[in-house]
């Protein structure tokens, strides 16, 4: 090759390269630009997201402040950063008995009690998934530290007895309320740390309880409906109730810490076992005492000796 035709050659490969170096350009700005509309599109929707949530939205926040003082009766300086809440308004009236330096009120809607010196509020909040969801997402405004709820559950596995704890790690959502909140495929779970604390009270204390999958339902009267019963043996849970499940995923996307402590009040599957007025007297004389007693114990003490209950970032 003669010398001329090598310098030719030299500086004909540099050319080559810069057009390569050309092409990958060309081919890498649009990925770059598209990268960039889709994590725009990402954070619009996490801000249209976190404007349908209290903690995200004044104006909602306001409203929910409002409506949480009426239909409770307690202004919010009222509330203690331990919250129980429960169906039932036995549990308060034991509250309020345990805990003198109570300070009780009844709004348009729900019962309410506090006590300082526990450094623990009590929220007697009605029954069903819908009342459950609405006072996950007002408690919101209170910031509390942990909630507890205090509920019962008709035993669904046969080795449940009346009177036994049941601490659940997650709800089926059976009910129509929660689909407002998260998609279907979201799982309905408590706040690990809560559940944690509410376990080392029962092992303190030398009781058993058993963990496992509940199923919560809108469905009153499912124990005469044979599809339904069937349906709970195959999904393996071990009690059904209706409050839970709204409770967990309300909780969740409202930033609130909450845990379930449930009781087993009747056992629907057993011949003779759905729940009477006498029967649930019974359960209310023999049991419930311990279930109160165990939530404001597990509630002060997080007050205490609690450490760092939320576990996730935002």
């Amino acid at each position: 090759m003669s010398v001329t035709k090598k310098i030719a050659s030299k500086k004909a490969k540099p050319k080559k390269a810069v057009r390569k170096k050309t092409r990958k350009n060309s081919v890498e700005a649009p990925n770059v630009k598209l990268r960039v509309e889709v994590l725009k599109e990402i954070e619009d929707l996490k801000e249209k997201l976190r404007s349908r949530r209290i903690h995200g939205n004044e104006d909602k926040k306001k409203i929910a402040r409002d409506m949480l003082e009426r239909y409770t009766g307690h202004s919010i300086a009222d509330f203690q950063k331990q919250i129980i809440i429960t169906n039932f308004h036995y549990y308060i009236e034991r509250f309020n008995a345990l805990l003198p330096d109570n300070h009780y009120t009844q709004g348009s809607a729900f019962k309410a009690s506090t006590s300082a010196s526990a450094k623990v509020t009590i929220i007697e909040f009605g029954i069903g998934s819908a009342m459950a969801a609405l006072i996950g997402e007002l408690l919101a405004v209170v910031e509390p530290k942990a909630v507890l709820f205090l509920g019962l559950a008709g035993g669904v596995h046969p080795s449940l007895n009346v009177g036994d704890f049941v601490l659940p790690i997650a709800s089926i959502r059976g009910e129509g309320v929660t689909q407002h909140f998260l998609p279907e495929q979201v799982p309905a779970l408590p706040t690990f740390k809560v559940q944690k604390f509410v376990s080392q009270i029962l092992v303190e204390h030398g009781l058993e309880y058993r963990t496992g999958t509940i199923h919560s339902t809108d469905y009153r009267f499912w124990e005469f409906d044979d599809r339904f019963k069937l349906n709970l043996l195959e999904q393996r849970v071990l009690a059904v109730e209706m409050e839970t499940a709204a409770l967990f995923v309300s909780c969740f996307v409202s930033k609130v810490n909450i845990g379930a402590l449930l009781l087993i009040s009747d056992h629907p599957l057993k011949e003779g076992g759905i729940k009477t007025k006498q029967s649930a007297k019974a359960v209310f004389r023999k049991f419930t005492d311990v279930h109160i007693e165990l939530g404001i114990e597990a509630m002060a003490d997080i007050a205490e000796r609690g450490e760092a209950i939320r576990h996730y970032q935002w």
